[in-house]
């Protein structure tokens, strides 16, 4: 049994340690791609192997077949977008991501973003602070569960839309549940977006959404660039020179959103999520134990394919 960590972004030295030890103790052989620049360094190391770990880095119809021994790709993160799933299914490979391993990481940069865009970047002027504020998750999963339990420690009023059927959930843990993304957008200070890129989500944030918002609302986006209708949310903005928006993933027309919106478009150089060591290392390991426990037991329990 190969396994192949292919990172472009590579995990951090203590996190291949820990991989590669769990692998040891299977008797798995284990070889890094680390930093490669072409796709065709990545092609010409997955051939021989069985088994693969990725972060970001994509993973299509082309690479699975200069694969034709893989069994198994797990995503070190919760999304998985970046991995062809139906390619995957159609060549009867098994897909896993590690939920909720960078759950905590980016629910901290939500909250750090956010006093650092509320106190005015720092710049000796007077901010707001974030008690007392209305924030609203757009789903409830791992990230938005640390979201809300941080903000209510923060004395904020939290409330919850989860276009995947989860009141249940929201419920549960003792936060108010919207039965619409407009009233999630009309009711709260702050909106942060939690939710995969699927067909029913990309683009989906833009602007009608941010007219409904409150004055001096901030729309916060760590979760995909593609929920957001970039062009509607530039309009809006325009429109509303209230908005501000925080994000760690830079948008496509990023140039034009600076030129723009100036300070109230906040983001971070590269995507910040989960570059935390923690998080790096959690990650690792859980995909690794994933790999170990499909090939010995058959265990598929965060299988995404089907």
């Amino acid at each position: 049994m190969k396994v192949l960590i292919a990172t472009e972004k590579p995990f951090a030295p203590v996190a291949v340690k820990g991989i590669k030890e769990t692998f040891d103790m299977a008797g798995y052989a284990c070889e890094t791609l680390e930093k490669y620049t072409e796709k065709a360094q990545l092609l010409a190391a997955v051939a021989d192997c069985q088994g693969l770990i990725v972060r970001s880095d994509i993973i299509d119809a082309e690479v699975m077949d200069a694969a034709p021994e893989l069994k198994i790709i797990v995503r070190a993160g919760a999304g998985y977008d970046n991995i062809d799933l139906a390619a995957a299914t159609a060549r009867k490979i098994v897909v896993m991501n590690t939920p909720g391993q960078n759950a905590n990481a980016v629910a901290e940069l939500v909250i750090g973003l956010l006093i650092y865009t509320m106190r005015q970047r720092f710049n000796g002027k007077s901010g707001s602070e974030l008690m007392g504020k209305k924030m609203g998750l757009m789903a409830f999963g791992a990230v938005a569960q640390n979201v809300a339990r941080i903000a209510k420690g923060m004395g904020m009023d939290v409330s919850s839309y989860s276009p995947l059927n989860r009141p249940q959930k929201i419920i549960d843990a003792g936060f108010h549940v919207h039965e619409s993304l407009e009233a999630l957008f009309h009711y709260n200070d702050i909106v942060s977006l939690h939710c995969p890129a699927t067909p029913q989500t990309i683009g989906s944030i833009g602007y009608d959404q941010l007219m409904c918002m409150k004055p001096n609302s901030i729309l916060v986006n760590t979760a995909r660039a593609e929920v957001i209708d970039e062009e509607g949310l530039l309009k809006a903005m325009e429109e509303r020179q209230d908005l501000r928006y925080i994000t760690d993933i830079k948008m496509k027309r990023h140039d034009e959103a600076v030129e723009k919106l100036g300070d109230r478009y906040v983001f971070t150089p590269k995507k910040m999520g989960a570059q935390t060591a923690e998080a790096n290392i959690n990650a690792g390991l859980a995909a690794a134990q994933e790999i170990v426990d499909f090939i010995e037991d058959g265990v598929k329990k965060c299988q995404v394919n089907h």
